[in-house]
């Protein structure tokens, strides 16, 4: 009995001198928090982007309306998919994935039926937000690259031996990734 009590003094110590890794775990949630807050902000520039390219787009001469009503209702639904830091599933993230994949796949096709208006493709107003449209994608597969790592190193520390226990106890769970659409592992076929 007296050693029990020994090995439980000496684990409260141990305990109190560690703080068993909580404090990292919290720093480590924050950065996958502040890296989905990066993730969204980068998502949320390019919805803002969809309107001015839009109304721009719109002003072309019998440019077809079927295209740009796709987009405005892709811009819609991917702006209304809203996934909080705390609901961070693969599942969530999936959903949240496949609105901002509509939203891409329409703004693919906007581009495409853009090259057979001439006057279009020299208007500057559109070249700019274009060019702005392109970084702003370049923006969200780093923002999303980033948000992997972070995701990664807070998973691999909750789930190491012996902070597996404390992040149970205190309710840190694993979180969910950003994963690569079925569809791109597929090389697309070129024909010339």
């Amino acid at each position: 009995m007296k050693k029990l009590f020994f090995y439980l003094i000496g684990f409260v110590v141990l305990l109190s001198q560690s703080s068993c890794g909580y404090n990292d775990m919290v720093a480590k949630d924050e950065n996958v928090e502040a890296a989905w807050a990066n993730v969204q902000n980068a998502y949320q520039r390019r919805a803002d982007l969809v309107p001015n390219l839009v109304n721009t787009v719109k002003g072309a001469a019998n440019f077809e309306k079927e295209t740009l009503t796709q987009v405005i209702e892709a811009r819609a639904k991917a702006t209304s998919v809203n996934i909080t830091p705390d609901n961070l599933t693969p599942e969530n993230i999936q959903r949240f994935q496949q609105a901002q994949g509509e939203l891409s796949g329409a703004l693919s096709r906007l581009l495409v039926s853009v090259e057979r208006y001439p006057d279009l493709k020299a208007n500057q107003n559109f070249l700019e937000l274009q060019s702005q449209l392109e970084g702003t994608e370049n923006r969200i597969a780093v923002e999303r690259r980033k948000f992997n790592e972070s995701v990664q190193d807070y998973n691999s520390y909750i789930r190491s031996f012996p902070r597996n226990f404390i992040a149970g106890w205190f309710d840190f769970e694993k979180k969910g990734y950003f994963e690569a659409d079925a569809a791109s592992q597929k090389a697309p076929s070129v024909q010339f």
